[in-house]
């Protein structure tokens, strides 16, 4: 049975985004070890809040690459709304260097 053009463009823009999403898992793996070094062996706030939003940005690119893959709208309020329980536990690690 053929398949149409739509139903291939679908299917390879599926495609693409999975491989986006999937190389995003990378640096994203990298900021969690550079952010835990930053925080846990030598505190170090600079460090912490680059390596924090650049962990948040690559998790929202997956997510984004995810979605344009599945023909989604890639703004969404759930995009963010994942970002804060780690964004909460961040402010609480953070709070005494902030403070004191």
């Amino acid at each position: 049975m053929q398949e149409g053009p739509g139903q291939q463009q679908r299917q390879v823009r599926a495609l693409v985004g999975l491989l986006a999403a999937t190389a995003l898992v990378y640096p994203l793996l990298l900021c969690a070890v550079r952010l835990t070094f930053a925080q846990l062996l030598v505190v170090d706030l600079g460090g912490t809040l680059l390596w924090l939003a650049a962990g948040a940005a690559c998790s929202v690119a997956a997510v984004a690459a995810l979605r344009w893959g599945v023909d989604r709208p890639v703004r969404s309020p759930w995009l963010l709304t994942g970002l804060l329980p780690p964004a909460a536990f961040e402010a609480w690690l953070l709070w005494p260097l902030l403070v004191g």
